[in-house]
């Protein structure tokens, strides 16, 4: 945004304009929503995607360990609380995380496993679409990024998301933090927070954090790419993505190799 058209953004709000014509004006001024400046080392794609191999996962362990070193790494704060709790990733049984799968004489073992669930990045972000401000963004990477400070915290995104991959700063979280990593900046009270596939990780070269913690359980790379792992995973085996039936275009898929013998 220019000196003209921040002046102008200024006036409206003291005047005590409506937010709508705020927001229009801050839609229509030509402002780009925060980006990560690019380095020779950074890693690039077309679209960016995760695998995920549930087989990998044989216990709720194996996912706390992988969100435990992405909520350190990203000072997300730990609130013991169901109603004020920040998570970028979690543990969902097979019910709640793919409803729309469920059936009588599903395998037990598929009934059983443990699913590490976090924001999808989807190809047709509905996130995007509503939010006022561009605090939500689609990167031309594929990645939904988030600039912290356009957000006004009037959660259109959390109530638009079919996932449930958002988080709202209803406390200070910075008073929930132990040990803060000063290479990531904290939140505020009153903004919406989520995964964002480690964009300062990529840019250093450096793959995301839960991928990194995982053992080869999540595969991250280009989707556009025939040759990275992911592809390659996915062509090899049958794969699913979450609520599929929406549209929203998923960028994490799970694969699901089902049988007792299965490894």
């Amino acid at each position: 945004m220019n000196r003209r058209d921040f002046l102008k953004v200024g006036a409206l709000t003291a005047a005590g304009i409506g937010g709508t014509i705020i927001f229009e004006g801050l839609r229509n001024s030509g402002a780009q929503a925060g980006v990560i400046k690019e380095s020779n080392q950074a890693l690039k794609a077309k679209h960016w995607g995760m695998v995920v191999d549930v087989d990998k996962f044989k216990s709720p362990e194996d996912i706390q360990r992988i969100a435990e070193a992405c909520h350190k790494y990203h000072n997300v704060p730990d609130i013991d609380d169901p109603d004020n709790e920040i998570k970028w990733i979690w543990r969902e049984d097979f019910e709640h995380t793919f409803t729309e799968l469920d059936n009588p004489y599903l395998n037990d073992k598929i009934k059983e496993a443990n699913f590490p669930v976090l924001c999808n990045h989807c190809e047709n972000p509905v996130c995007v679409r509503v939010c006022p401000t561009q605090a939500t963004f689609k990167r031309d990477d594929g990645i939904v990024a988030m600039d912290y400070h356009r957000c006004i915290g009037c959660r259109f995104c959390m109530t638009a998301c079919p996932f449930g991959a958002r988080s709202f700063n209803f406390v200070d979280p910075r008073s929930h933090i132990k040990n803060v990593n000063t290479e990531i900046p904290t939140r505020t009270q009153g903004v919406v927070e989520k995964c964002t596939f480690c964009v300062e990780r990529l840019e250093k070269g450096l793959p995301p954090v839960c991928v990194e913690a995982s053992n080869g359980g999540i595969l991250f790379g280009d989707l556009n790419d025939p040759e990275s792992d992911v592809r390659k995973i996915l062509t090899g085996n049958f794969a699913i993505r979450r609520k599929e039936e929406l549209g929203t275009g998923p960028s994490i898929y799970y694969v699901i190799r089902g049988g007792k013998d299965s490894a």
